[in-house]
């Protein structure tokens, strides 16, 4: 399994796994032996991103074209979702969140998966990485009910994860990073980083630590390191490839946009008493409807487009409009007609 990231359903750099990074590793289990069938793209959708049109506008599509690889989405009714309790330790918030069972994906059981984040960083949880991608796959679309114990939350499916996978593995990309109110609303800046690790709290602890935080005071690595699920102090990582000692991006902790404060009013505010009511009730289309306007009718066109043409006069830029896939699909006709000429 491929767990692709799609947090917006716009290109939006930082934003979700970028074309380059899918294609890399892609590429890489091709040429290592891995049957092509094998390799499953794994989506699944929120109330308020759009998976198949972030596909799409991300060129991941491409990505799936190159390879003829078919992704599954999680939200079809074809794909079982079953009841689970871990068989080490206890859920810490879960089974309260979700008390008539924690369901997730069958399909998930004994397959080796692969994360591929983005280094950047986020409004609830301060940064997001691999362990936060989880939270995409794991947990249906009612995954917003945990935004008000959300470290918590990303411990348990990480125990669920060392549970229910025969291998994980994870690579970050951070080519392109993002800070500020993530993980839609950030300045993104080229950094030219790319992480990879099996141990998920670890890859987070080093993302963490480049932005220019100390992982142990991000609430998510430090219970999983307490918990013993992974490494999340930096001096017992093993860093191989690049000296990172010096690294810091200087990224910002809690910034928040007008749709973020709103949302922390609800989790941890004075609107607490009203999050039942207010998210969990026939009342939550307002918020749909109002992440929307805010993000995608506001915030993207006014600020987010400018942003985005910057990152395009990039090098990077230049690599994504690469994998469009009618550029693709033209650029290899051409190639095959100059075979066929030479032939």
């Amino acid at each position: 399994l491929i767990k692709i990231n799609i947090s917006w359903h716009y290109y939006y750099p930082a934003c979700s796994t970028t074309p380059w990074q899918y294609d890399g590793v892609v590429s890489t289990l091709l040429a290592d032996g891995y049957e092509r069938h094998r390799i499953i793209p794994t989506h699944n959708r929120t109330v308020v991103v759009d998976d198949k049109l972030g596909i799409k506008n991300n060129h991941l599509d491409t990505v799936d074209y190159k390879h003829g690889l078919k992704p599954i989405h999680l939200y079809e009714p074809q794909w079982e979702w079953v009841e689970y309790t871990p068989k080490t330790g206890k859920y810490r918030v879960l089974d309260k969140v979700y008390p008539d069972g924690v369901k997730i994906p069958k399909f998930f059981f004994g397959r080796n998966i692969i994360h591929l984040p983005t280094v950047k960083t986020h409004v609830f949880t301060q940064i997001t990485g691999a362990m936060k991608n989880a939270f995409g796959g794991l947990l249906n679309e009612r995954r917003h009910w945990t935004h008000s114990v959300i470290h918590e939350t990303l411990v348990d499916l990480l125990r669920i994860q060392k549970e229910i996978h025969s291998g994980l593995f994870a690579v970050m990309d951070g080519t392109i990073v993002g800070d500020g109110p993530g993980p839609r609303c950030m300045v993104p800046s080229v950094q030219n980083v790319i992480l990879a690790s099996a141990d998920q709290t670890a890859i987070d602890a080093v993302s963490a630590k480049i932005q220019g935080f100390d992982p142990l005071e991000i609430d998510f690595i430090r219970i999983a390191h307490e918990d013993g699920l992974g490494v999340g102090d930096p001096r017992e990582i093993e860093i191989v490839g690049d000296d990172i000692t010096g690294v810091n991006f200087h990224h910002h902790k809690q910034q928040q946009t007008f749709a973020s404060r709103g949302q922390h009013m609800i989790y941890h505010g004075p609107l607490k008493p009203l999050e039942k009511l207010l998210l969990r009730s026939p009342l939550v289309p307002w918020s749909y409807v109002a992440s929307r306007l805010y993000h995608d009718v506001y915030w993207y066109p006014t600020i987010g487009k400018k942003r985005v043409e910057q990152i395009l006069a990039t090098e990077w830029g230049e690599l994504f409009r690469s994998y469009d896939l009618e550029t693709y699909k033209q650029r290899n006709r051409a190639d095959h007609q100059l075979v066929g000429s030479a032939l």
